[in-house]
C-alpha cells in the first residue's frame, strides 16, 4: 500500500479541526503529559526495534520525551500484537488493566475490526497512557514493519479523532519509503508547543494550531 501526498500544501483550519472532532461531533484534543515508555507485546524483538524508533522519532520531530520507566504504571505505551482478538483474554492480568476485557473482544471480533487504542489520562486532561491492540489479520500481515510501526505509534502520539485517518492515512511514500505525512508532521509539532494546553475541548484550539503551522511552513 503507499500513499501520495502534496508536501507544500498545509491543512486549513477547518482540516485541522475535523482532525480532533470525534463521531458525536465533540471537539477533543489531548497529548503527552508524561514521557512516553513503550513496551511491545507479541512480536520479534527486531521489530519491538523497529516500533521503538519509530515513537522515538516522533519525539524528537514534537519535542516530547521518552523514559526508561513510568513512576506510576512501569510502561505507559503497551503495543499487543495478536493473531486473533480471543488472545486478549489470556494474556495475564490484563482484564486487570482493561476494564470489561471480555466485552471489548466481543465487540472487536463483531465488527471485524484490525486495531483499537485505548487512552487513559491525568487530572489535567492530558495523556498519561495508551494500550494499543493491533490484529495482524491479512491486509496488516502484508505491510511492512516499518510502515505498520510509523502507522502505529502516530495515532498513539496524540488523541486523534475516532475518525481521523478512516479514508486516508497519516503517511505517504517518499522513493518507495513509508514517511510521516508533512502535514500531519506539522500538525504534530504544533501540537506540542508548550505554550498550548494539553487537553482542550473547544474547537478554537485548532484555530491555535493552524496559526502555528503556519509558522512552521
Amino acid at each position: 500500500m503507499s500513499w501520495q501526498v502534496n508536501a507544500m500544501t498545509p491543512l486549513s483550519p477547518d482540516a485541522i479541526e475535523a482532525l480532533f472532532t470525534r463521531s458525536d461531533d465533540q471537539y477533543l484534543f489531548a497529548r503527552w503529559g508524561r514521557p512516553i515508555v513503550p513496551v511491545v507485546f507479541g512480536v520479534t524483538e527486531e521489530t519491538v526495534t523497529v516500533l521503538k524508533g519509530a515513537i522515538e522519532a516522533l519525539c524528537v520531530l514534537t519535542g516530547h520525551k521518552m523514559a526508561e520507566t513510568d513512576p506510576e504504571l512501569g510502561a505507559n505505551l503497551m503495543v499487543f500484537f495478536v493473531q486473533d482478538w480471543a488472545e486478549l483474554t489470556e494474556t495475564p492480568n490484563l482484564d486487570r488493566l482493561i476494564p470489561d476485557l471480555g466485552p471489548l473482544v466481543t465487540r472487536l471480533q463483531q465488527a471485524g475490526a484490525n486495531q483499537y487504542r485505548i487512552f487513559r489520562f491525568d487530572e489535567e486532561g492530558a495523556i498519561k497512557a495508551c494500550f494499543s491492540f493491533v490484529r495482524v489479520d491479512d491486509h496488516l500481515a502484508s505491510v511492512p514493519a516499518d510502515t505498520l510501526a510509523l502507522n502505529q505509534m502516530t495515532q498513539a502520539i496524540l488523541l486523534w479523532s475516532d475518525r481521523a485517518f478512516g479514508d486516508t492515512s497519516p503517511l505517504a511514500v517518499a522513493d518507495g519509503v513509508a514517511i510521516l505525512r508533512p502535514d500531519i508532521a506539522d500538525v504534530m509539532r504544533a501540537a506540542y508547543d508548550p505554550v498550548l494546553p494539553a487537553m482542550a475541548r473547544d474547537a478554537s484550539h485548532a484555530l491555535r494550531l493552524a496559526a502555528r503551522v503556519g509558522r512552521v511552513q
